[in-house]
């Protein structure tokens, strides 16, 4: 069997069957594969697409071709949720150890940045000595003592995912429903977890804004779940707009610690809190979602979910002085004001420019080497549907890196109109198979 044949195959828009995908994807895990090669196979699967048989066996075959996590040790439900990211989108940072103090077990191995959205490693690696490059005995171990354990993808997990994402944002075929599904549920299947609610982002700031698009790849991922006997809820959810009130690195866990404690802002709290009530549901911790719901918000009220934090930060090595005066951990070079320029409501905001924005400043990736900025941020003191007169402050932005007409390019990204009918959504649809 040769690679460059069956590449062939797949760029003339023929289907590959189990034998030639297994071989393309063992080939690429040993590293056989230079990356100009694993780069033409991205892109014949983005322009040709693939069937739902072909993005299940890709799934499988990017599973095993690594370690898969044995869980089967640790008494109770193992559930996990993925994002498929936004702008200001730090839902997992509150949301592993909320679920932990409820009792149940998150096994979470996440991601980088990845284009205009921010990535969860990056915000915990913020954390001064937070290690996220744990083996997988410690993986363990931390599940089975704390409830939870937040790391990245390890050389034996899924090893062929790890190749094949870092090139596909520097390829361009980062938006494929193939690619996202097999990317996606080829580490989660190999956390050894037992359930797994999803976040699929729609609107301007999220890889697949169409609606029709985005729900393309909500039944991908749940088919590739249920083919593998895995537990799915799946939310379509907003971002038509940042998540929250800051987007960056250290700014985000800020605000996630400001959540954890119940005082965080009303979107995240929101969405965190359903995300989690469905983990309940799934880990049979709750009869009823409202139920779930009150008990997962007295946690965050009676100080739980922030302890539970604490403890799995410094057990992974970080430093828990830092969150006693958080703001002044970073301290950058310019903070610079963004005012509006008329009155009215804000009617849209071009959430991915504002992310591309962020990664000029240092808070994310044009290429894979690139280094992160951890104090990098934007915060948002206005979105959509408020009221602003001229003057305000729309957003104030903490750089230490000059980015050229940084004002002009960020007062492009809202839209002021004379009237608004406030339409959001924070949650569009929530679907259990």
């Amino acid at each position: 069997m040769n690679y460059t044949t069956i590449l062939e195959k797949k760029r003339d828009g023929l289907r590959l069957n189990s034998r030639e995908i297994d071989f393309c994807i063992d080939e690429i895990a040993r590293g056989h594969v230079p990356d100009y090669q694993v780069s033409a196979l991205l892109m014949a699967i983005y322009i040709q697409g693939m069937t739902p048989q072909e993005t299940a066996r890709l799934t499988r075959a990017m599973t095993h071709s690594g370690e898969i996590i044995d869980l089967s040790d640790i008494p109770g439900p193992k559930i996990d949720k993925h994002s498929t990211g936004g702008v200001g989108d730090k839902v997992s940072i509150v949301l592993a150890p909320l679920a932990a103090a409820a009792g149940i077990n998150v096994p979470m191995i996440s991601g980088r940045s990845l284009g205009h959205t921010g990535g969860t490693l990056d915000k915990l690696e913020s954390i001064p000595g937070f290690r996220t490059d744990l083996s997988i005995e410690e993986f363990k171990t931390n599940i089975k003592d704390l409830g939870l354990c937040l790391i990245g993808q390890t050389k034996d997990v899924a090893p062929a995912d790890k190749i094949m994402y870092s090139l596909r944002d520097a390829t361009a075929t980062v938006s494929s429903v193939p690619l996202i599904t097999s990317s996606i549920m080829s580490k989660k299947l190999a956390e050894g977890i037992n359930g797994l609610v999803l976040d699929v982002k729609i609107g301007n700031g999220s890889f697949l804004p169409d609606m029709d698009k985005a729900e393309q790849l909500t039944q991908s991922l749940i088919d590739t779940a249920m083919l593998n006997d895995l537990k799915v809820t799946a939310m379509l959810t907003d971002m038509d707009q940042p998540l929250g009130d800051c987007a960056g690195n250290w700014v985000e866990i800020v605000e996630s610690v400001n959540t954890l404690q119940g005082k965080g802002p009303q979107d995240l709290t929101e969405l965190t809190l359903a995300q989690a009530a469905h983990m309940m549901l799934m880990a049979e911790k709750a009869e009823t979602f409202d139920q779930a719901k009150e008990t997962l918000t007295g946690l965050l009220n009676n100080g739980k979910a922030y302890e539970k934090f604490l403890q799995i930060v410094e057990r992974q090595y970080g430093d828990i002085s830092v969150f006693e005066n958080p703001e002044e951990l970073y301290q950058p070079a310019q903070k610079i004001s963004i005012l509006a320029q008329e009155s009215g409501i804000i009617s849209s905001m071009q959430t991915r420019d504002i992310g591309y924005i962020l990664v000029d400043l240092g808070g994310g990736r044009r290429h894979v080497h690139d280094k992160i900025d951890p104090a990098a941020a934007i915060w948002f003191h206005r979105k959509k549907g408020e009221a602003v007169i001229a003057g305000d402050t729309l957003m104030t932005v903490y750089t230490n890196r000059p980015v050229k007409d940084l004002e002009k390019k960020l007062l492009e990204t809202v839209t002021i109109s004379e009237e608004f009918n406030l339409d959001n959504h924070l949650i569009y649809k929530t679907i259990k198979p």
